[in-house]
């Protein structure tokens, strides 16, 4: 069994059993759990009373948090050659077309974000093996399969990012960066929730959120009470 480190049964011992029913008192108790030797990110963790397998509670969207989350994303632009040179003005980082599509076959993924205009989505559908399970097909509802480029391109390099439910139900997502301010923090923390009620599947019945708890890297994690959104 794997000790615990001094450091991390203080910060256990700090949180247990609490539910923080302000939300800066909660993202203040977060902040002083990060006492790792590097900026660590800030997560979130909401399970959800869904169940995925069915095609009416499943839950994948987009949202722009108002302070970002303090990482710059990688884009790939796979698209004709007459869309190359807006393209590369949008700052995406890698544009290619059928070189692009052999560089993925080789497994060579050097983005974090794959972008595709509509006519180049037959292109990769025998690809899906290699992009499916790394979360970068792209696809019409997630925002990254489009005729707009810059817009699109714009947006998600100010921030912009895809989020879903795992099968179990649980939302995991990172909404920034313990060296943001707790102003930040909460304000982002508000516009996730937010965007998860907002995008509720049809299906769910009764209550939505079960739990919803935060927590930086290598910190415990701190219980929120659910009714502060109410």
């Amino acid at each position: 069994m794997r000790k615990l480190s001094r450091r991390h049964k203080e910060n256990l011992e700090r949180t247990k059993n609490i539910t923080y029913s302000n939300l800066e008192d909660a993202i203040a108790a977060l902040k002083e759990s990060a006492t790792a030797k590097f900026v660590e990110s800030v997560e979130f963790h909401a399970n959800l009373n869904i169940d995925p397998k069915y095609a009416d509670q499943q839950l994948r969207t987009t949202v722009t948090l108002p302070n970002g989350i303090g990482k710059q994303v990688s884009i790939a632009v796979l698209t004709n050659e007459e869309n190359f040179e807006e393209a590369k003005s949008s700052n995406a980082d890698i544009v290619g077309n059928d070189d692009l599509i052999e560089q993925i076959t080789q497994g060579n993924l050097n983005f974090d974000l794959l972008i595709a205009t509509p006519n180049m989505m037959p292109k990769l559908a025998k690809l899906g093996r290699v992009l499916g399970p790394k979360g970068l097909m792209p696809s019409p509802k997630s925002g990254t399969v489009t005729s707009n480029l810059t817009e699109t391109l714009n947006e998600f390099k100010k921030g912009k990012f895809e989020y879903k439910a795992d099968k179990t139900g649980i939302v995991h997502v990172n909404f920034g960066k313990v060296d943001f301010s707790n102003e930040q923090l909460v304000e982002n923390l508000r516009a996730l929730y937010q965007s998860i009620e907002q995008n509720r599947p049809s299906g769910v019945k009764g209550k939505y959120f079960k739990t919803l708890f935060v927590s930086t890297t290598m910190g415990p994690s701190i219980r929120i009470d659910l009714e502060l959104f109410a």
